[in-house]
C-alpha cells in the first residue's frame, strides 16, 4: 500500500483516489534554478480538511461543535469526538500524554521490531536483530556463506535458504565482496512491524503457528481502555495482534480495508505518533468522497462495526518544521541518548493499531 500510483486521467480515478492525488506531496518542477537543490513542494489547499484539534478547543471554549460532529461525554483522556454519518469511528484528540508518546516512539524503534515479530524486511534478510543500534553505530549488513567472523561482526541472521547476513562494521565490509546494506538504509526503508499474532501476508490472514511475543502490557492496559467509547458498558476488547506503520517524507499508505479480523464489532485502536498527517475516510465504496482530517502526534482513532468496513489511507505526512508539529517532541527529547530517536521522528511518523483476532 506504500508507494505512487500510474497516471491517470481525473475522469478515471474513484472520489478515494481524486482525494489521494489533491493531498498527495508534489514537487514544483518548474522552481527557479537557485532553488533546485532543494526540492520545493506544491501547495495543497487544506481548507476542507477537518481539524479535531481545533475543534475541541472551541468546544471547551464555548461548547460549540461543527456540523455532523458529536461529542461523547463519556472520555479518555480528552473528549472522544463521533461524526454523524460515519457510525462507529470515533476520535481522541491529544489522547496519549508527551510521556507515553515518546515512550511508544522508542518501543517502535527498538523492541518492537525484534524478532519473533516480523518486518517487512523478512523476506530479504530474514530476521533481524538490532536495526535501529546497528544504524545508530553506522554498521553495514553484509551476506556471508563463509566462516569469517570477528569480534566487530553483530549477531547472526538465518534468512532460512542458506545465506547468513550479519553487522558488521564499513571498515570490514568494505573487504568483502559480497551484498551489503548499511543498518541506517534498512531503518529507512522499515514500512512495518508485526505485535502479538503474526499476520501472513502472503495467505492475508492470521498464523497462530507462528512464533511471537504477546503485546507488551503497557500497551494493552492503554488499547483497552481506550476501546472502551466504541464498545457498549461491560463488553471488553482483547489486544490480541498490532501492526506499526512507519512513515518518511513522500510515503502513502493507499485507501484500503482492515477486514482480517473475526469480530468487526470490535474497534481498531490507532495510535499516531511523530509527524503530522493527513488522514482520509472515505464509505463503503471507493466512490464514496472521503473526509479529510488532520492525524498528530498523540491523536488515537478507533473504528468499530459500519467504520470497519470503511475505505480509509494516508496520503501525506508532513515533515517540514512549519506543518509537521511535533514541537512537544523536540522539547522533550533532548538527552543525549534521545537524540537518535529525535532525529528519526523529526522526519517520519509512526503508526500503532492494535486489533482483537478472534
Amino acid at each position: 500500500m506504500y508507494g505512487s500510483e500510474k497516471n491517470r486521467d481525473d475522469s478515471e480515478r474513484t472520489a478515494f483516489r481524486r482525494a489521494e492525488k489533491k493531498y498527495k506531496l508534489y514537487y514544483d518542477h518548474n522552481a527557479s534554478s537557485k532553488s533546485k537543490k532543494k526540492k520545493q513542494p506544491k501547495p495543497v489547499d487544506l481548507t476542507e480538511v477537518l481539524d479535531f484539534r481545533s475543534i475541541l478547543e472551541c468546544y471547551l471554549r464555548n461548547g460549540a461543535l461543527p456540523p455532523g460532529v458529536i461529542v461523547l461525554h463519556e472520555n479518555f483522556t480528552s473528549p472522544v469526538f463521533s461524526l454523524q454519518n460515519r457510525p462507529g469511528f470515533y476520535f481522541i484528540p491529544g489522547a496519549l500524554t508527551i510521556d507515553k508518546q515518546c515512550s511508544f516512539i522508542k518501543e517502535s524503534l527498538t523492541n518492537f521490531p525484534q524478532p519473533p515479530n516480523r518486518t517487512n524486511h523478512n523476506a530479504m534478510y530474514g530476521p533481524i536483530q538490532g536495526v535501529f543500534g546497528a544504524a545508530k553505530e553506522g554498521k553495514v549488513l553484509v551476506e556471508d556463506n563463509s566462516p569469517f567472523a570477528s569480534s566487530e561482526t553483530g549477531a547472526d541472521i538465518d534468512h532460512g535458504d542458506g545465506k547468513e547476513w550479519k553487522f558488521t562494521t564499513e571498515k570490514e565490509a568494505s573487504l568483502r565482496k559480497c551484498k551489503s546494506v548499511s543498518a541506517s538504509s534498512l531503518l529507512r526503508k522499515l514500512r512495518w512491524s508485526t505485535l502479538g499474532l503474526q499476520f501472513d501476508w502472503s495467505k492475508r490472514n492470521y498464523d497462530v503457528s507462528l512464533p511471537h511475543n504477546k503485546i507488551p502490557e503497557a500497551l494493552c492496559d492503554l488499547a483497552k481502555q481506550l476501546a472502551k467509547s466504541a464498545l457498549p458498558a461491560g463488553v471488553e476488547f482483547r489486544p490480541e495482534a498490532a501492526i506499526v506503520n512507519y512513515f518518511g517524507l513522500g510515503d502513502t499508505l493507499g485507501g484500503h480495508l482492515d477486514d482480517m479480523e473475526a469480530d468487526w464489532s470490535k474497534p481498531i485502536v490507532s495510535l499516531s505518533l511523530g509527524c503530522k498527517a493527513i488522514f482520509l475516510l472515505g464509505g463503503k465504496s471507493r466512490e464514496d468522497t472521503p473526509l479529510a482530517m488532520f492525524l498528530r502526534s498523540g491523536d488515537v482513532v478507533l473504528m468499530a462495526g459500519d467504520a470497519r468496513e470503511c475505505f480509509h489511507g494516508v496520503p501525506r505526512i508532513f515533515t517540514d518544521k512549519e506543518n509537521a508539529e511535533i514541537g512537544h517532541l523536540e522539547t522533550q527529547l533532548t538527552q543525549e541518548d534521545d537524540l537518535c530517536f529525535l532525529k528519526y521522528i523529526q522526519t517520519s511518523r509512526i503508526n500503532i493499531n492494535i486489533r482483537q483476532v478472534f
